[in-house]
């Protein structure tokens, strides 16, 4: 049920559409009719990662936070929940 290929992740672009296509797939939305935004996370002043947001219909959330130190994203459901914990094995390059 969850994308292919952690491993084809290398740069922002291909994580933002990673998490975009996990989150769109745990409720069944069509991939390009729900916007996504995203945040960056920050702690000391220094980036720690992102927080990116899927709009779904009915005013749904469901989220997903990429930790940048330990190169791994934590995807949650509408509800808050938890469902999913995913290891990347390549270094994110972040712009």
């Amino acid at each position: 049920m969850m994308p292919p290929a952690p491993a084809a992740v290398r740069n922002q672009d291909d994580l933002r559409d990673f998490i975009h296509l996990a989150l769109c797939r745990k409720e069944n939305l069509l991939e390009h009719h729900f916007p996504m935004t995203e945040l960056e996370l920050k702690r000391n002043g220094q980036h720690c990662g992102s927080q990116f947001i899927l709009h779904g219909p009915r005013s749904v959330k469901l989220s997903a936070v990429w930790d940048r130190k330990l190169n791994e994203i934590l995807l949650y459901d509408a509800l808050g929940r938890r469902f999913n914990r995913i290891r990347l094995p390549n270094l994110i390059t972040v712009a």
